[in-house]
C-alpha cells in the first residue's frame, strides 16, 4: 500500500473522530470508549500495513 493512501487514510479517520466528538451530543464516558477503540483499530491497521502483525504472527509460543 503507498505511503499517500495511508497518509489520507488517517486523515479521513482523524476527521470523522473529530466531527463524531463534536456534533454528536454523547456522555464522556461513550466518547473516550469510542475514541480508545478506534485508535486500537488504527493502531492494529498500521501494523497490519507495515508487516509488523504479519511477522509476529509467524512465531509459535
Amino acid at each position: 500500500m503507498p505511503l499517500i493512501n495511508v497518509v489520507v487514510a488517517l486523515i479521513v479517520v482523524g476527521v470523522l473522530l473529530w466531527l463524531i466528538n463534536n456534533y454528536l451530543p454523547m456522555d464522556g464516558k461513550i466518547k473516550n470508549i469510542l475514541n480508545g477503540v478506534v485508535i486500537i483499530v488504527v493502531v492494529l491497521w498500521l501494523l497490519q500495513v507495515f508487516g509488523v502483525i504479519g511477522a509476529l504472527s509467524s512465531f509459535t509460543l
